[in-house]
C-alpha cells in the first residue's frame, strides 16, 4: 500500500461554513471552546437557519464567494443533534446544493437523528472521541461519554452512514493517541482528524496553558500515528502547527474562505479569535455585513517572526525562543493541514 503525504495548500475560493446552530450541550468537556459570553446561548429557529444557509449559498456577497457547489457545511453546537430541527436543516442544505454536509457530534445522537435523515443526505457524521479507553476519554469529556460515543458510531455505520472521528490532542491524552487507529478501523471510521488543543473557551477560563504541546511532544507522536491510520486505510489529517526554517508562513484568512458562524450572528474567519469580539463579519437582518476595524482581518496582514500573529497573541505557549529572544520556529496557520491518503 502506498501512502501519499502532502501539506494541504490553501485553495483560493475554497469555502467551509462552520455553522453553530446552537451553543447548548449535554456535556462539559474540559477543552470545549464555546464561550457563552461571546457566542451567546441562543438556539436558532429553523426559519433563521434556512435564511442563513441561503445567505452563504448565494454569490455576490462582500467577498470572493464562489457558488454553493464549492462550499462544505459543517453543523456544530454545542451538540447539534440537540436541535429538534437539525434534520430539516440538513435537507435544506442538501436542497441548496452544498458540496458536502457534515454533522459534528459527541455521539449521543439526540432526537432520533439517525431515523430522520439518510446517508444520501449526510456525507459524514463526525464523532468526537478523545481516548482509546473510557478512562482517558471520560476524564476529558465526562463519565459515560466513551461507551455512548462508541455505541453511536456503531449504530451509524450499521445504518449505512459514513463516519469520521475527531481527536483533540493535548497533554491530557497525547500518549494515548497511538492507540486510536486500530480501534477506529474496527469501528468503520473512514476519516480520522487529529486536532491540537486550543487555549480558548474552557481552557482559557481556567488558564490551563499546561495542556499545550511542545514541538518534541507533537512530532514524536502525531505524524507516526497519522501514518499508521493511513496504513490501515483511513484518510487522516492533522494540523501542521510547527513550521521548519525553510517553510514559509501563509494565512488562510488571506487566501481561503472559512466562516465560523455563531447563533448570536457573529461570523469569524479565524477560530483562534473566537474568545474575543474580533469577528470580521456580523449577520444583521439576515444580511452578512463586514465590521469596521479593528477586527481579525487587519491582524491577518501583520508579519511577525513567530508566523501566526493569532498564535502569538492567544497561544504563546506554542512558541519557543532561543537565548537571544528569537523564535526557534514559526507557528503555522491553524487551518494548514498535513494529509495522508492510502492508495
Amino acid at each position: 500500500m502506498d501512502i501519499v503525504k502532502r501539506t494541504v495548500e490553501f485553495k483560493p475560493h475554497s469555502r467551509n461554513l462552520f455553522f453553530h446552530i446552537l451553543t447548548a450541550c449535554n456535556l462539559r468537556c474540559r477543552h470545549c471552546y464555546i464561550n457563552p459570553e461571546q457566542h451567546g446561548t441562543k438556539t436558532l429557529d429553523i426559519a433563521t437557519i434556512k435564511k442563513w444557509l441561503r445567505l452563504f449559498s448565494l454569490s455576490g456577497q462582500p467577498s470572493t464567494f464562489k457558488s454553493v457547489s464549492d462550499t462544505n457545511v459543517i453543523f456544530l453546537g454545542g451538540e447539534p443533534t440537540l436541535h429538534p430541527d437539525l434534520s430539516q436543516a440538513i435537507r435544506d442544505a442538501k436542497g441548496l446544493g452544498y458540496a458536502s454536509i457534515t454533522v459534528d457530534t459527541n455521539g449521543y445522537l439526540f432526537n432520533d437523528i439517525l431515523d430522520r435523515v439518510s446517508p444520501l443526505e449526510v456525507d459524514y457524521f463526525s464523532f468526537s472521541l478523545d481516548g482509546s479507553t473510557k478512562e482517558v476519554n471520560d476524564a476529558i469529556r465526562g463519565q459515560g461519554c466513551y461507551d455512548t460515543c462508541i455505541k453511536g458510531m456503531k449504530e451509524a455505520v450499521s445504518r449505512g452512514f459514513t463516519i469520521s472521528s475527531i481527536f483533540t490532542a493535548s497533554r491530557a491524552n497525547i500518549k494515548d493517541l497511538p492507540n486510536m487507529p486500530p480501534i477506529l478501523k474496527r469501528l468503520g471510521v473512514s476519516r480520522f482528524f487529529i486536532q491540537v488543543i486550543g487555549i480558548r473557551g474552557n481552557p482559557a477560563k481556567r488558564n490551563e496553558t499546561d495542556l499545550q504541546l511542545r514541538y518534541e511532544e507533537w512530532m514524536e507522536i502525531v505524524p507516526e500515528t497519522a501514518l499508521h491510520a493511513a496504513e490501515l486505510g483511513m484518510y487522516c489529517t492533522y494540523p501542521k502547527v510547527f513550521l521548519e526554517a525553510e517553510e514559509s508562513f501563509s494565512c488562510a484568512g488571506l487566501v481561503a474562505e472559512n466562516y465560523f458562524v455563531f447563533p448570536n450572528g457573529r461570523v469569524y474567519t479565524c477560530p483562534l479569535c473566537e474568545d474575543y469580539p474580533l469577528h470580521a463579519y456580523e449577520i444583521r437582518d439576515d444580511l452578512l455585513e463586514k465590521r469596521p476595524p479593528l477586527t481579525e482581518t487587519e491582524l491577518f496582514e501583520l508579519k511577525i517572526p513567530e508566523g501566526c500573529v493569532m498564535n502569538r497573541i492567544f497561544h504563546p505557549g506554542n512558541i519557543e525562543y532561543d537565548k537571544e529572544g528569537n523564535p526557534v520556529r514559526k507557528i503555522a496557520c491553524c487551518m494548514l493541514k498535513e494529509e495522508l491518503i492510502s492508495r
